[in-house]
């Protein structure tokens, strides 16, 4: 069977005029076809008919089936319970408190035994890259360079543990089970990291800040070399789990996540593909998001539903980011939420779709007005809002007839044999 090298595409031919576009991006195989587009599960446990018939039946049940090629999850997939920062405030006097920069890389947990991520999934490194770390747990990032967020998360995202993590190095900047000061803490990594594989473990560096001014200074040497910011270490602290006050996150722009809702189209030099994406916060506040998009994305962007990290200067007074922009795909997708009653879900998607729906069922009517079922003519968008494929509309004509005699909400829009 043929099968997508990473970042290539092919377009495959379904029931839309439009061609399908299928692709491999770090390992997650996606399709623009309404079958993959409105499943409910997280992006790379999707498939469809297409890339079926594409890598085989056998090759997409092992890929997102029981011995998946997916990142395992560690023990029950609970979040370890890491030291997480609060952001500093310009009237915090910073004199004393340890200095380093923000890796803008993948943050995670060596357990001692493996990589395991904040939302509790193990990355699936080689036994090479591993082979020097010790039994203890180690806090860290995995960092492949400046401005090379989305080649990081394209390789940790993998499992087949490849070549790509000879492009990282883990950074230590903590030990979470060691119980001494910070300051203890930094000499038992430094001591501990002597005698590890150079090439892909590194011990990350900090100074002690001398005041506001030589902040703002590393502050501006650091955004130069295209740096994500600085972190900030209380001097003498312990390790905490969970949001802490003794350490604090400095930086000019700030980092969150939205949720892809919609692709909105480009003008200009942009007119025929994305020009931005419609993203949503966990608050319910949606902005467009079209700046760091490149022109590859712009042909291929994020499929809706994928969470994606935008970095922005400020929130106005409405709680909108402003100077919105794209960094690139969350590493880790969360997992989608239990689905709803089935009637009660496709009651609620009948009543947003009805008037378009309607619409459409009465130009059929118009065009056959012996009577023959329509589900087979409605157009793609149609389909898509309401989450169908070609073999979906056979249900739809029996889910219709269920509803209309259970709840009175679908009216009288079928005209069948």
């Amino acid at each position: 069977m043929a099968d997508l090298e990473d970042g290539d595409s092919v377009e495959v031919q379904g029931s839309a005029a439009t061609p399908y576009v299928l692709k491999n991006t770090g390992g997650v195989y996606s399709c623009t076809c309404p079958a993959w587009r409105n499943q409910g599960a997280a992006i790379d446990k999707r498939t469809c008919k297409h890339l079926r018939k594409l890598r085989g039946d056998a090759a997409e049940a092992e890929r997102i089936g029981g011995e998946s090629e997916l990142p395992a999850k560690s023990g029950d997939g609970t979040a370890p319970a890491l030291l997480l920062a609060h952001k500093w405030e310009t009237d915090h006097d910073p004199r004393g408190w340890w200095m380093s920069e923000k890796l803008d890389g993948v943050r995670a947990l060596w357990d001692g035994e493996r990589f395991v991520s904040r939302l509790g999934n193990a990355f699936a490194a080689p036994d090479w890259f591993v082979a020097s770390l010790p039994r203890t747990p180690l806090d860290g990032e995995l960092f492949g360079g400046r401005k090379l967020f989305q080649k990081t998360v394209s390789i940790v995202r993998r499992a087949d543990a490849g070549q790509g993590w000879r492009d990282l190095k883990y950074v230590v900047f903590d030990a979470p089970e060691h119980g001494g000061t910070f300051e203890d803490r930094l000499g038992w990594i430094a001591d501990q990291v002597g005698g590890m594989d150079p090439a892909f473990v590194a011990a990350h560096p900090h100074e002690v800040c001398e005041g506001l001014d030589h902040l703002r200074a590393e502050l501006a040497r650091v955004e130069a070399l295209g740096g994500e910011g600085l972190m900030l270490r209380k001097p003498r602290s312990k390790y905490e789990k969970g949001r802490s006050t003794t350490l604090l996150k400095v930086k000019s722009f700030f980092d969150a996540d939205g949720v892809v809702v919609d692709h909105q189209a480009g003008t200009g030099k942009h007119k025929g593909r994305v020009g931005s994406l419609l993203v949503e916060t966990p608050d319910g506040t949606r902005f467009s998001v079209g700046t760091g998009l490149s022109d590859r994305e712009r042909e291929e962007p994020p499929p809706v539903g994928t969470v994606i990290v935008y970095r922005y200067q400020e929130l106005t007074d409405a709680g909108v980011p402003r100077f919105p922009s794209y960094v690139g795909i969350r590493a880790e997708q969360p997992a989608p939420p239990p689905p709803a009653d089935p009637g009660e879900a496709f009651l609620a998607v009948m009543r947003d779709v009805r008037p378009h729906l309607d619409a459409v069922v009465r130009r059929l009517q118009r065009a056959w007005p012996q009577g023959r079922p329509v589900f087979t003519e409605l157009p793609e968008e149609v389909l898509d809002r309401l989450g169908l494929n070609d073999a979906g509309l056979i249900e739809l004509q029996r889910a219709l007839e269920a509803a209309e005699a259970a709840a009175g909400v679908v009216g009288d829009i079928v005209d069948a044999d």
